[in-house]
């Protein structure tokens, strides 16, 4: 199926194809230097020389949209068409030598995020989607489950330290609630979900180049990603994202856990 966001995604697998070759020879590299942000985050030379590169890049194909970047902030404020970029997603996987971490790129047009790229090249696995071509890892069709209950459902999720008011006791009961569970980390979840290995991933702190790619791919994919209150966005901080079918019995049970949580004494 065709659409018309078609260019714009070959233009995003160019960026992942630039994003890969700077990224490879840096992972499990000793000599590439690791710091930490203001926030306590980790940051490596590969993380900001690919948004570096990506946004060079952005703005001489498309000189008039904006970019969004995890290390850069926001260029361009205002206009309609928005990149999104995460060079590297699970740069502590990255910089430990685990070889779960991927860049991620998205384009916002109009607030609706209409096409993604993640692109995991140690896994050698890139997964994409454009909205109304369906979704695509490593250019093969995928699709959720249709698993109809949380009770036969598989669970992942990146830590399980979260440290978020009213999350741990509804991670717990989702836990309790599900068949299997693996700690799979950051982008590489929802991604399986999409791609029909797991039914759900839940993750209760992120930004939006943390799921900017991630909201289409699930979406066409057939699948569901919303924030915990159930709104499908890339600003909502929460992400859960399921394969649509048991995404309500999800939702409540973290619902439930966030209420709970912020009742009085």
């Amino acid at each position: 199926m065709s659409s018309r966001w078609t260019d714009e995604l070959a233009f995003a697998e160019r960026l992942a194809d630039m994003a890969d070759a700077i990224a490879m020879p840096a992972f499990r590299n000793r000599e590439t230097a690791v710091r930490k942000k203001s926030d306590g985050t980790p940051v490596t030379e590969a993380d900001e020389a690919i948004e570096e590169r990506l946004r060079a890049e952005i703005a001489s194909a498309y000189p008039d949209d904006a970019v969004l970047g995890e290390e850069g902030g926001v260029t361009g404020e205002g206009a309609a068409r928005r990149w999104i970029i995460d060079p590297i997603d699970g740069t502590k996987n990255f910089s430990w030598g685990i070889p779960v971490w991927a860049t991620l790129i998205a384009l916002e047009v109009d607030t609706a995020v209409v096409c993604g790229v993640v692109s995991a090249p140690a896994l050698r696995e890139r997964w994409a989607a454009a909205r109304g071509s369906g979704a695509r890892r490593n250019d093969e069709p995928i699709r959720v489950t249709d698993v109809a209950h949380l009770s036969e459902a598989r669970l992942g999720f990146t830590s399980a330290a979260s440290r978020e008011p009213g999350f741990d006791e509804g991670f717990s009961t989702l836990l309790r609630s599900v068949a299997h569970d693996r700690g799979l980390g950051d982008f590489y979840g929802h991604v399986l979900v999409a791609s029909g290995s797991l039914e759900v991933m839940v993750e209760p702190n992120l930004r939006p180049w943390d799921i900017g790619p991630l909201l289409v791919i699930v979406e066409e994919a057939g699948g569901r990603l919303t924030d915990f209150s159930g709104v499908g966005h890339i600003y909502g901080r929460s992400c859960l994202t399921t394969n649509g079918f048991v995404h309500e019995e999800a939702l409540g049970i973290l619902r439930n856990a966030e209420h709970a949580a912020d009742a009085p004494p």
